[in-house]
């Protein structure tokens, strides 16, 4: 193909796919070919990705450990699409899941497969909340983000998202998440009041949903005190508590599940994204086994047993969280992003982290430097995404097995972004 038909051809993705695509108009390149934490587009320039398929991609892109055993379970003829049915990829998932992640950590989940995607896990943990409380009022948070149907958006603060539901969503009341109003107002001040008080006229919801860490909501990160305040206000006054770490779990705040480190035990947790340890779709919900009030068939899929998914999410747990080995390896990491960026916020006007783990970022009080940042970062071939109501923070989720050299070359990138759009006053001259 001659250079002028290049620049002369329709573009399919113009004139053929739908306006609602959104990630390919900030990265206007055609990704060809990808390994590790790096992508390639078909002329050959290498970008640095600090995405991850959105959190989908934890273990990098084409990760041999999980690739290897894909492509030998895809040439031997078993089974790919099972539905629910029973099949030894999916036994071998549900063994090594039970053995290496929720025993060693002493929890006793059941395990239901509701979909392939996060808002499937969502909406079924929204579901089994009000099948087994016999209420419907849901809680989420300022912020919140927990998926695109229409349970899911129920419980989404953001008001461009609720906006493309079409119809009003009832039944979910919006509370302040952690720190919300700067200190100067008691956590659960309101909420604590109105379930004490019969004549409050609120109803007593079903469920508390919450992220950790609010991924597309600005990168708050809750408080381990805030979480064990809200985890024991829920137990108090009977209501479910659902973690959502469909973004911030599966070891993106360093632990495989993010609300460890608060020592608490939610009664129901949604996991997908980085669950299949390959980018392939798949979402679990974990609840109480006495929560698990179903009948047969009364919440189903045609997607549910996605056999491949399995194998590398298999592959994915024996090989990174079978010990301790790597959670150490990724506290190193997560270590040396955060002691950079504390040294890019003392070059900067107005910029503060924001996150944990690997799920991190910089807020700026200019509310239109982060986009220009990303914009810079891609020009200077690194994909870097930006969060929160106005997109005011960029957002940096490298793969948890990226390696020092990538990780560093990548926050070069985004420090000479952030010096040429905001930096530091100079000091006046004395």
């Amino acid at each position: 193909m001659t250079e002028t038909s290049k620049t002369t051809t329709p573009d399919i993705f113009e004139t053929r796919e739908s306006a609602v695509r959104g990630y390919s108009r900030s990265w206007p390149a055609t990704f060809a070919k990808a390994h590790g934490a790096k992508q390639w587009d078909e002329d050959g320039k290498e970008f640095i990705d600090f995405f991850s398929g959105a959190g989908a991609l934890n273990y990098g892109h084409n990760n041999p450990v999980v690739m290897n055993p894909l492509v030998e379970y895809l040439q031997s003829g078993a089974v790919l699409h099972s539905l629910d049915m029973k099949t030894p990829a999916k036994r071998e998932f549900l063994e090594t899941f039970q053995d290496l992640i929720l025993k060693p950590r002493g929890l006793d989940y059941t395990v239901m497969f509701p979909g392939p995607t996060g808002t499937n896990t969502v909406e079924a943990a929204l579901k089994l909340a009000r099948k087994v409380t016999g209420r419907q009022h849901m809680l989420s948070f300022t912020n919140a983000f927990h998926g695109m149907t229409l349970g899911s958006l129920s419980v989404t603060g953001n008001s461009m998202k609720r906006e493309g539901a079409g119809i009003p969503l009832t039944n979910s009341s919006k509370i302040p998440y952690d720190d919300y109003f700067d200190g100067e107002i008691p956590d659960f001040l309101w909420l604590e009041k109105v379930l004490e008080d019969s004549g409050s006229g609120v109803d007593k919801p079903a469920a508390v949903i919450v992220e950790t860490v609010q991924g597309e909501g600005g990168l708050r990160a809750a408080r381990a005190e805030w979480l064990r305040a809200l985890s024991e206000l829920t137990k108090k006054h009977d209501i479910l508590l659902i973690v959502d770490d469909v973004q911030a779990g599966c070891g993106r705040t360093g632990s495989f599940f993010s609300f460890e480190e608060a020592g608490i035990e939610p009664d129901i947790v949604c996991l997908s994204k980085s669950i299949s340890g390959s980018g392939l779709p798949m979402a679990l919900t974990l609840f109480r086994p006495e929560l698990d009030v179903w009948e047969p068939g009364e919440h189903n899929g045609t997607f549910r047993g996605n056999n491949p998914a399995f194998v590398t999410a298999t592959a994915a747990i024996k090989n990174f969280w079978a010990d301790n080995t790597f959670q150490n390896e990724l506290a190193d990491t997560i270590a040396a992003l955060h002691q950079r960026l504390d040294s890019i916020v003392e070059k900067a006007e107005g910029a503060s982290i924001r996150g944990r783990g690997l799920l991190a970022g910089l807020h700026f009080e200019d509310d239109e430097i982060a986009g220009k940042v990303a914009a810079e970062a891609f020009d200077n071939g690194l994909l870097l995404e930006t969060s929160g109501p106005k997109d005011e923070v960029t957002k940096m989720m490298p793969p948890l097995t990226i390696s020092s050299h990538d990780l560093e070359q990548g926050l070069d990138i985004i420090e000479a972004a952030v010096l040429k759009f905001a930096p530091a006053a100079e000091p006046a001259a004395v």
